[in-house]
């Protein structure tokens, strides 16, 4: 595996790769790996004939008072990992080498998708999606894929990178990975190592309210009002929680939708403690 510390190594490492004739894959990350990051890793590998994945903590997407301090940071694990999977190039950059203009001043060049990155997580985190949107297209600029993998879970952040793409034409072809669960059904991600374990109990209840929302699907109930209904029932009886959001929503919009008619996306976040946590799942009829 190579390992690529500056935008230069890296782009000549991509070149070489795809100047060979084969397919390359992206997986973008921010390192703290787990075997949901690795499923993504394992389907580019499915797809393509070379695989890159960058490791980067995106600063741009943190609002000063979120996590970016505590945010888990294990390079070398994360290293072992991949080198196990058989990546063949990792990018890991520092803050200096991706945003040398200081970003968060107003002179710094922004990509942001307009209408999206306001709804579902957007709407809670202001700035968010448009860190998510810049980091994503430099690494697309630089890496010039040609497939990127994100997983479901990030269903809204899919959404968005969707739009980025079609409406600035890249010609890179946009993979959505399934969610992977813990056997109790929590959706795995790097925030989940913030709860304690009353907190990793009481973080199920996000799970528990969709599988209540498809099981009430399934048996034929399209009001999108009575899902949602449901699933705050389910919210309402876990204490010491605080629900950020549950909707019913376009997939590819985010917009609210008041009758299943397509597939759509039954969509939640809550604080668990002070962690935020997010899941969802699809409704097709």
């Amino acid at each position: 595996m190579k390992i690529c510390l500056t935008i230069a190594q890296a782009r000549a490492a991509c070149r070489a790769t795809r100047g060979s004739g084969k397919r390359l894959g992206l997986v973008p990350t921010m390192g703290a790996l787990h075997e949901g990051h690795l499923s993504l890793v394992r389907a580019a590998k499915a797809q393509c004939d070379a695989v890159a994945v960058s490791l980067f903590v995106n600063p741009t997407q943190f609002s000063p008072t979120e996590d970016l301090s505590k945010y888990p940071r294990h390079f070398d694990r994360d290293r072992q990992l991949l080198e196990k999977e058989g990546v063949d190039i990792l990018f890991a950059p520092s803050v200096e080498e991706i945003y040398p203009s200081a970003p968060t001043l107003h002179d710094a060049t922004w990509v942001s998708v307009d209408g999206l990155s306001e709804r579902l997580d957007g709407r809670s985190r202001p700035g968010h999606f448009r860190g998510v949107t810049t980091i994503v297209a430099k690494l697309f600029h630089i890496v010039e894929p040609d497939a990127a993998f994100f997983g479901q879970k990030d269903a809204a952040q899919l959404a968005i990178i969707r739009r980025m793409v079609r409406d600035l034409n890249f010609p890179i072809e946009i993979v959505a990975c399934p969610i992977v669960r813990e056997p109790d059904g929590l959706a795995m991600s790097s925030r989940n190592a913030y709860l304690n374990a009353d907190e990793r109990s009481r973080a199920l209840v996000l799970h528990r309210a969709l599988v209540q929302v498809q099981d009430k699907f399934q048996d034929g109930e399209r009001s999108a009002a009575t899902l949602i209904a449901t699933a705050k029932e389910v919210f309402a009886s876990q204490p010491n929680l605080v629900l950020d959001y549950c909707e019913i929503v376009d997939p590819d919009t985010l917009r609210p939708v008041e009758q299943i008619s397509r597939k759509t996306l039954a969509a939640v976040a809550a604080y668990v403690g002070t962690t935020r946590l997010i899941d969802n799942l699809e409704l097709n009829p």
